[in-house]
């Protein structure tokens, strides 16, 4: 039933093994099949699909673009095509075009992810929300969570701290604002961050600035750490945590 340029197909495939996570080209070309008895005037007879894609499929597009072509090429709505292929998860802008005499071309730029957002959306670095099919394969992303409407804001305070912890080797795995904008943060070794409503990012650095004094292996067996104080912060260990001597994490001076 339909026609696929095997020499574009080819290309993609090749493409898709030599760059990998950045995606591979893919120019699809089909032949649209008229309903018996059905008479249109300068019917279209080929859509021509471009793109750089990691994610999206191909037969998701051709699935629904193929009723909206079942015209003549006057007859066809552009806008309509547009709206339906962008209304797809993957897709980030579309431009779509009449080839005279018996064509459409539809130009795809794919969505690419930057973190997830609650359990089953991504976002992209712009601030734009998506939910796939399935983010399973999203799971070693940022996980962040906030108010709705307020993405946008919620992602530039992400990056800030993510940057901030990269910086004394750490690694952010879930940043979190409630709707009272109290944060709370969750890092790759699984120590939680409480950062509570005012003066978070003074207290973050108030807090990795402390981290200097401490062996790798004392930071290490953190399980919480409560920055909710004006001058201070409480840590709860992991279980088993041997005790340390402040005294000489303080002074080192002192035997």
């Amino acid at each position: 039933m339909n026609k696929v340029g095997h020499k574009p197909v080819l290309i993609g495939i090749t493409l898709m093994s030599l760059l990998g996570f950045f995606g591979y080209e893919l120019i699809i070309k089909w032949t649209v099949k008229m309903l018996p008895n059905k008479t249109v005037y300068h019917p279209i007879k080929y859509v021509r699909i471009e793109g750089v894609f990691q994610y999206l499929s191909k037969n998701e597009v051709q699935v629904a673009v193929q009723p909206l072509v079942m015209k003549g090429i006057f007859e066809v709505d552009i806008q309509e095509i547009n709206s339906t292929v962008s209304a797809l998860p993957w897709v980030d802008s579309v431009i779509v075009k009449r080839i005279w005499p018996d064509a459409i071309d539809i130009k795809i730029y794919e969505r690419k992810p930057f973190a997830r957002w609650g359990e089953k959306s991504l976002i992209t670095e712009q601030g734009v929300i998506f939910t796939p099919s399935d983010i399973g394969p999203f799971n070693n992303m940022i996980l962040v969570n906030g108010p709705e409407m307020q993405q946008a804001k919620v992602l530039e305070i992400m990056k800030g701290i993510k940057t901030a912890l990269a910086d004394q080797a750490m690694e952010l795995k879930e940043f979190n604002v409630n709707n009272r904008d109290a944060w709370k943060i969750k890092l790759s070794t699984n120590l939680e961050v409480l950062l509570g409503r005012n003066e978070q990012l003074k207290k973050l650095q108030r807090f990795l600035r402390t981290l200097d004094i401490l062996k790798q292996e004392q930071v290490e067996q953190m399980a919480l750490v409560d920055l909710r104080y004006p001058n201070g912060y409480a840590v709860s260990w992991k279980l088993g945590a041997p005790e340390i001597d402040w005294r000489a994490v303080t002074n080192p001076t002192i035997q």
